[in-house]
């Protein structure tokens, strides 16, 4: 790519500080950026950084207040982080462009019974079973598995190694990176005379549009019913979402999460690494589950935080905590308190 400051700034609606016809060639992090890198700054942590890059042009937020000159031009937005996104967005979208793939690689499977759409990409080792049907511009990676009666939309991707189990179905433009497991059987046992007997797992998994799931997550087919991921979610790596849970539109799980069955989460609810939810429970709408929360109640005021484990009110554990950093103080005063009321306890005993 080779774009000049302005043309940046037409394609953000951004305002140009410096030089308008500083030229990029690629993406480049603050802290490592050369000459002819484009970079951008939103984390303030990261401030002292724009005073000592080489990059040729950085994107930065109106608000920023400089100290002294810089080297790089600057593009001023209301967002930085959001406008720097929508530029990588564009860039992926000129290089998948330019590196098209269409066509049936070989070996693969296709049952007869299957239906393909136009300008699909199916790649080597890639099993396709009986009454699959596969949406327009659609591309299959090696090795991956799509079992009999699933429905794969239009502009979806699923990469390497995925497994979809049947009679599941995935959306229109979704991303299921490496690994992905949809399907599998829900965790569902019933203990008879010392014995775990298998519950059949009849349902399926439901993942509506414009959904993103990373590397390895795995989701559970309900036990009857559907498990459902609503639109726009977005799953990071190594999620377990079991069975029957419902993930409202537009939430988003960050990695090592697992959902337990049965639960119900919002719409634009933000969960945070590492955290487990309960089985049978709901969250709320815009609700916030901090890293490594365990949840084990409903949440149910909208916008709700919460964190810890068990979790609770987020305000509420922040106050708790910063007590806790001073319980050795207290323990001290505590303890010269009680020295002094045994020493007044002597004088009135004389």
């Amino acid at each position: 790519m080779q774009f000049t400051a302005t043309q940046i700034a037409q394609f953000i609606q951004g305002k140009v500080e410096g030089d308008a016809n500083a030229i990029v060639t690629n993406f480049a992090k603050i802290e490592e950026a050369k000459q002819g890198d484009l970079c951008f700054l939103a984390n303030p942590k990261y401030t002292d950084y724009i005073y000592t890059t080489q990059a040729s042009v950085a994107i930065v937020n109106e608000s920023l207040e400089l100290k002294q000159a810089v080297t790089p031009t600057l593009i001023r937005v209301q967002e930085a982080y959001a406008s720097f996104a929508v530029l990588l967005q564009y860039y992926e979208s000129m290089m998948k462009q330019s590196k098209q793939k269409t066509g049936i690689e070989q070996p693969s499977y296709i049952a007869a019974s299957a239906k393909i759409g136009q300008h699909v990409y199916i790649g080597a080792f890639v099993y396709i079973g009986e009454n699959v049907e596969i949406g327009d511009n659609a591309k299959i990676y090696p090795n991956t598995v799509i079992g009999d009666g699933s429905k794969i939309g239009n502009d979806t991707i699923l990469y390497a190694g995925i497994k979809v189990y049947h009679d599941c179905v995935i959306g229109n433009r979704c991303v299921l990176h490496a690994g992905v497991v949809v399907g599998a059987d829900g965790f569902g046992f019933a203990k008879s005379n010392g014995v775990y007997n298998k519950i059949p797992q009849i349902g399926n998994v439901v993942i509506e549009d414009d959904v993103e799931i990373g590397a390895n997550t795995c989701l559970d087919r309900a036990t009857m019913g559907s498990t459902f991921v609503r639109k726009g979610v977005k799953l990071d790596n190594l999620i377990q979402v079991a069975h029957n849970v419902e993930v409202g539109a537009n939430t988003v799980v960050a990695g090592l999460s697992a959902l337990g069955g049965s639960t119900k989460i919002g719409s634009e609810v933000m969960i945070g690494a590492q955290a487990g939810l309960a089985g049978h429970i709901t969250i709320a709408n815009n609700a916030m589950i901090n890293a490594q929360s365990g949840v084990s109640k409903s949440i149910i005021q909208e916008g709700g935080a919460v964190t810890g484990s068990p979790a609770a009110d987020f305000k509420g554990m922040m106050r708790s905590q910063a007590v806790i950093k001073n319980l050795p103080t207290l323990q001290a005063r505590v303890n010269e308190l009680e020295r002094e009321l045994e020493k007044i306890k002597q004088l009135l005993n004389k």
